[in-house]
């Protein structure tokens, strides 16, 4: 295997981190990460405005991480099923929040061109493409109608850095990187 996951989660809590969390994804952490940076964010006095968009694009990256993850690779009994790595971190005045989660070979084309395609719109753009989903796209099967990424990017006007790392040639670990 060439990719790591221990040493990965080793590199995302150096720093000033507010939130490092490796495990099972489920509602109930969900609840449990939000609680934590609110009360982290009070902690720090951060500003209103940069408050409340960090934690909508954490409830959005929170929830695309909980309905998109996928089982993990069969033979590693040491990794709890919906295996996933949250962080949210302070970075030069910038908050990045960053999700991984396997994610079989198969779908890498797809999401891959989904996030270059959001990349390579203006704020225009994305506005408008926001308002044609919304418009015109009927819930998918994991109950989103493919607004979570666009808004996302519309919200924090950043492009997205990401990764695919190979675990073991069907499955990858997928990292995304949001600026705020």
């Amino acid at each position: 295997m060439s990719f790591n996951i221990n040493e990965y989660y080793k590199e995302l809590s150096n720093g000033d981190v507010l939130v490092a969390y490796k495990g099972s994804i489920t509602s109930d952490l969900i609840n449990e990460l939000l609680e934590a940076i609110e009360q982290k964010l009070e902690k720090a006095d951060e500003i209103g405005k940069t408050r409340k968009k960090l934690y909508n694009i954490l409830v959005e990256s929170l929830q695309n991480l909980f309905h998109h993850i996928e089982e993990h690779p069969e033979g590693i009994d040491e990794i709890e099923p919906k295996f996933g790595i949250v962080s949210i971190a302070k970075d030069k005045g910038d908050y990045k929040v960053t999700t991984a989660n396997f994610i079989h070979s198969s779908k890498i084309k797809h999401l891959k061109d989904k996030l270059d395609k959001i990349n390579s719109l203006s704020r225009e753009e994305l506005k408008d493409m926001y308002k044609f989903i919304l418009n015109h796209q009927k819930l998918s099967a994991k109950g989103g109608g493919g607004l979570g990424l666009v808004d996302i990017a519309r919200k924090t006007g950043n492009k997205f850095d990401y990764s695919f790392y190979d675990y073991n040639g069907s499955y990858y670990f997928f990292r995304l990187t949001i600026t705020i």
